[in-house]
């Protein structure tokens, strides 16, 4: 483990501002996708704003530090263990450390190894207690080798984990594909994840303001953007990558949905990726939001509903081997009774 002075300052949305959370983005994307090309241009653009880096190696020796250049960031290099599972609590210390530095960083941005699982890295921030309460999971942004994902879909099942987490998705190396293979790439990824979105690039070049700050990872601005984002519908991957959404009209009765969900997460949360949901409680004029990553969930209450507008409640998985007619089931016996 070592920490390396770097830098850059890259002009930013004033987002940043309005919480004393500090936002983290996890860039993630399978080996060659253009993860570091990406952090490099982040890095260099002329944002104003201070980030600290967390870089990831799977190896004794780590390489990528060296790539990244030379910048005005704090650069942070983890080496021998994937950041999904050996060095995880390299991380929670890194950012655990940096929350006590004098000064403040605008974000946190932690590339993981190409191999990595975005999901526990997601869980850090729901799991450690100084972590949560000091930072806020702002999105994940996966890199996509646009020429090569066909492959990576076939041989790796990283490559569909990384694409079903993201909030954000930079379809990379476009120059290299046709109009036809781009089509379909695009159509294999919506397929594995339909709510990102996707931004085309050829050497990660997209605007650092579609990346950072973006609130992504939160369901209200997801919504706000997306009114449609938990529609009833079904999009499969592979022969096991689905997402599957649900709708009801009554009312959640708290109590139950606490109970059913927690036992879900329970018996069924390695094969859970990742839970979104908008939820109507009886008698409460706020809408309440809940998100989980694997076991590890969160929830809270955030803007009113919209006056006129249907207090519906919706939910929506991306997961493995999802049971539809169990899960529909469950969520509408979480419904007060009629």
């Amino acid at each position: 483990m070592s920490g390396v002075p770097r830098a850059s300052e890259t002009a930013m949305p004033d987002t940043a501002a309005k919480t004393d959370q500090i936002p983290v983005t996890v860039l993630t994307g399978y080996l060659g996708a253009g993860k570091t090309t990406l952090l490099n241009r982040i890095l260099t653009e002329q944002h104003g704003r201070k980030y600290a880096v967390v870089i990831n190696e799977f190896g004794e020796l780590g390489v990528d530090n060296d790539l990244v250049v030379d910048s005005d960031e704090e650069v942070f290099e983890m080496n021998n263990g994937c950041i999904c599972c050996t060095v995880r609590g390299d991380l929670i210390r890194i950012v655990g450390g940096l929350m006590k530095r004098p000064g403040r960083f605008d974000g946190i941005i932690i590339e993981t190894t190409g191999l990595a699982n975005p999901a526990p890295v997601a869980q850090t921030f729901f799991v450690d207690e100084t972590v949560r309460t000091r930072t806020r999971l702002d999105a994940i942004v996966t890199v996509v080798d646009a020429k090569n994902l066909p492959a990576r879909l076939a041989d790796s099942h990283e490559a569909a984990d990384q694409i079903a987490f993201a909030d954000v998705i930079v379809l990379n190396k476009t120059d290299l594909a046709s109009a036809e293979e781009l089509a379909e790439v695009e159509r294999r990824v919506r397929e594995i994840n339909p709510f990102a979105t996707i931004h085309r690039a050829t050497r990660g070049d997209v605007p650092v303001t579609a990346l950072l700050d973006q609130g992504a990872f939160d369901l209200e601005r997801v919504l706000a953007h997306t009114p449609d984002f938990l529609d009833d519908d079904a999009h499969e991957h592979n022969e096991d990558v689905a997402s599957m959404s649900f709708e009801v009209t009554r009312p959640i009765d708290p109590e139950r949905f606490n109970a059913w969900i927690g036992a879900l997460l329970a018996a069924e949360g390695q094969n859970l990726l990742r839970t979104k949901g908008i939820l109507a409680y009886p008698g409460e004029d706020r809408r309440f939001a809940f998100q989980a990553v694997h076991m590890m969930a969160d929830g809270d209450f955030v803007g009113p509903w919209k006056e006129g507008a249907p207090r519906h409640s919706r939910i929506v998985f991306i997961g493995r081997n999802l049971n539809r007619p169990q899960l529909r089931r469950g969520f509408e016996s979480c419904q007060v009774k009629e």
